[in-house]
């Protein structure tokens, strides 16, 4: 990935939702940017395969992973999920989830504010009730 591919990235995430919430007994994880706020994929973007994810399916607490489509390692897209608490994600036949950072401050806030709040529709798997919005994002 060069630097401007990395620059238009940054712009885009800025008022992007997360759309996901997922508190499970296997950990939590918040999933963000989706093109439209659904969780609707970009057809025009996406790549593959899985990198560096984790052998034994395990994201420790922070993880910033890649979200993709079940069984197909090239559908990584703009969508991540950052993992509140660790959290098992097995592989399916496409590997696991490519992991692309660590969140380096704020995640107890993420984990108080949001996680805690739960979904809106009080499942496990939902949009979060605490509406979500990235007003900021930095590669570095």
């Amino acid at each position: 990935v060069c630097s401007s591919d990395l620059d238009s990235l940054t712009g885009y995430y800025v008022g992007k939702t997360c759309h996901r919430l997922l508190v499970s007994g296997s950990g939590a994880l918040i999933q963000c940017g989706s093109l439209d706020g659904t969780g609707a994929s970009d057809p025009s973007y996406s790549y593959g395969p899985v990198e560096n994810a984790p052998a034994d399916g395990i994201y420790p607490a922070g993880t910033i992973a890649m979200a993709r489509a079940s069984d197909n390692a090239y559908s990584n897209g703009r969508q991540f999920f950052i993992v509140v608490s660790d959290t098992s994600l097995p592989a399916d036949s496409a590997g696991g989830y490519t992991v692309v950072g660590q969140v380096t401050s704020g995640l107890d806030d993420l984990k108080g504010t949001i996680t805690n709040a739960g979904t809106a529709n009080g499942s496990t798997d939902g949009a979060p009730l605490v509406a979500t919005t990235i007003t900021g994002f930095t590669i570095e």
